[in-house]
């Protein structure tokens, strides 16, 4: 057993069909806004897995807007699936180690990509 009481197998099973936003489908400019339990995050696209973000921890601390890499969604514990930007049910750990609480919606919005 790991990560809340789920096995690896179980694990692996759900990730094939969560939905999700996977970071390669996004391009510049597009914006990810993200729901939480707890919160409400929005996400640009800058460059580079390199986000501007909004919301949540960000807000409570001042620092937004914050350009803030994410590492990936995880299922509350140490295993991350590092290509997914967001995914319901799962959590976002941004690259300072902040974690969310579980996403409960996520919507997005095409930016104009580079030109």
């Amino acid at each position: 057993m790991s990560e809340s009481g789920h096995s690896l197998e179980k694990i692996a099973e759900t990730a094939f069909h969560l939905r999700q936003v996977r970071k390669a489908d996004l391009q510049f400019g597009d914006l990810v806004l993200i729901t939480t339990r707890n919160s409400i995050y929005s996400v640009c696209v800058l460059d580079n897995d390199i986000y501007l973000v909004s919301g949540g921890w960000f807000d409570r601390k001042g620092l937004s807007p914050v350009k803030a890499s994410i590492a990936g969604c995880t299922w509350g514990g140490s295993i991350i699936k590092v290509d997914t930007l967001a995914a319901c049910g799962l959590h976002i750990e941004f690259g300072n180690r902040v974690v969310t609480t579980t996403i409960k919606k996520v919507s997005v919005l095409r930016g104009p990509g580079k030109n």
